[in-house]
């Protein structure tokens, strides 16, 4: 059972396991599809939400230049990334990736530790999106009745004094059956609807950039870096560093373009195009975006419940405060676009740890007529309701910033790897300047995963502790035999 723990697999041998008839997903995805994907899956809780925290507690107006940080580590990830998306152009994403390079236990590590990504994330922002969806219908004099619209654990206070226990979060387990439902039908039909919500909320962050950009002032930006009060993480460079690493949340999500590589029409071109493509484009809207937001009110304003809705705080420093209900509208489009990509990628990387036998093959079975894993679909649909529903909301941003962070790690190490083990696989997409570009993303997305909280190092540890047990009591065991390499 032992040499199991380093099996890998070749290349060839992932290259025709994908094609076997019962596992072919449907290829109709562009590259404007793939890029627009990725847009879908970034713009999302991050920019809206993480950001004004951020600037309040760690970097101050500074917050531009940890976005600029967060962008760097994910460009050398992303160039890594898009070499093996060329390369191996199946689903699974970092999973497959590892299995091929450093064999089945770091594969399962990095197959459950995406888990934490994408299906306690979608469940987090389904729960938001129940939220702004009850604020945006408060504006019209419509009151969704607040015991629908929490779990069981969390209550609220009438203005009368009455305390009511939420029953069940309705509105969240709505849009994860909707997201959910649109995927089995199918990826090309779920990728039309993705574009529509990619242009809403671009155009809202574009109309936001334009309009306060004249309402700026100066002064809100002295001190540019505040000083550091004595402790690492609370401003000054430190601070920078850290709300790096916090707001490398936002950025999450240009990996997923990476799970449907097995659906695009020419994965070796369109890969690098959807993944490079659209973690530019939101690197721009990003910085231009906490300018702005930084620029329109005083960075200690976003302090304190008023944190969780910066945009707004903002925006109340312009006249043209009816943007605020169009800021709710993008984030609602956003958060379901997000939660959207999300179980796509779940789907895609069960899908993949299935078909080697790590999970039960239920997971991989394709359906008939829409050529999608309906099945693990259906059963995500499920499980991420029930959380949604039942689950109160925690902050969960770190602790999926960590889980993304050491992904990245990961891939990089792979690239150096791959080159030396297989140098004479043909390359489509090669990443530049290596080894230094993968050594680069190794060395800062670990500086990132190190500038967060020690508390979430030991939420990552309990979650892999807990996939370890799985995999030894039933992967291992029930495991494909995958050739050497």
């Amino acid at each position: 059972m032992k040499e199991k723990l380093f099996l890998k697999k070749s290349i060839p041998e992932l290259l025709a396991s994908s094609m076997e008839g019962e596992h072919q997903l449907h290829r109709g995805l562009s590259s404007f599809n793939l890029v627009t994907l990725g847009i879908g899956a970034i713009i999302g809780a991050g920019l809206f939400s993480i950001t004004g925290m951020a600037a309040a507690y760690h970097a101050g107006p500074a917050v531009t230049i940890s976005f600029v940080i967060a962008a760097i580590g994910c460009a050398f990830a992303g160039l890594c990334y898009a070499e093996f998306a060329a390369m191996i152009p199946i689903a699974g994403s970092a999973y497959t990736y590892s299995y091929a390079t450093m064999g089945q236990f770091m594969a399962w590590i990095i197959g459950w530790d995406l888990v934490l990504e994408y299906a306690v994330g979608a469940a987090t922002v389904a729960i938001s999106w129940s939220r702004y969806l009850e604020k945006f219908l408060e504006n019209f004099g419509l009151h969704l009745p607040p015991q629908f619209v929490m779990s069981p654990f969390d209550s609220v206070t009438t203005p009368e004094g009455a305390v009511i226990t939420g029953i069940i979060n309705i509105p969240a387990v709505v849009i994860v059956v909707v997201m959910s439902l649109l995927l089995i039908k199918g990826t090309q039909e779920s990728a039309l609807v993705n574009n529509f919500i990619v242009a809403l909320k671009v155009s809202v962050v574009l109309i936001f950039i334009a309009f306060g950009w004249a309402y700026i002032n100066p002064d809100n930006y002295v001190p540019y870096i505040p000083e550091n009060t004595g402790k690492f993480g609370e401003y000054g460079w430190s601070g920078v560093i850290r709300a790096a690493g916090i707001i490398f949340f936002a950025y999450i999500g240009f990996d997923a373009v990476s799970t449907a590589a097995q659906e695009a029409k020419n994965p070796q071109r369109d890969m690098p195009i959807g993944i490079m493509g659209s973690l530019a484009i939101c690197t721009v809207l990003y910085i231009l975006f906490a300018h702005v937001m930084t620029g329109l009110a005083n960075y200690k304003e976003f302090m304190g419940k008023d944190g969780i809705a910066p945009v707004a705080v903002a925006i109340s420093h312009t006249s043209f405060l009816w943007l605020e209900q169009g800021v709710i509208v993008a984030i609602l489009s956003g958060y379901a676009s997000v939660i959207l990509v999300m179980l796509l990628g779940q789907a895609r990387v069960f899908f993949s740890m299935s078909r080697d036998g790590l999970i039960p093959p239920i997971f991989s079975e394709v359906h008939p007529k829409f050529k999608t894993p309906y099945k693990s679909s259906a059963l995500f649909m499920l499980f991420v309701s029930v959380l949604a529903a039942f689950v109160p909301p925690r902050v969960v941003g770190e602790m999926t910033s960590i889980g993304t962070l050491f992904a990245f790690v990961l891939v990089c190490i792979g690239v150096l790897a791959l080159r030396k083990t297989n140098p004479e696989i043909p390359r489509p997409f090669k990443t530049p300047f290596v080894p230094l570009v993968p050594i680069l993303g190794v060395l800062v997305c670990f500086a990132m995963m190190a500038a967060l909280p020690g508390d979430t190092w030991l939420r990552l540890a309990v979650w892999m502790a807990i996939g370890l047990a799985i995999y030894f009591a039933y992967g291992i065991k029930r495991a494909n035999a995958p050739a050497k390499v």
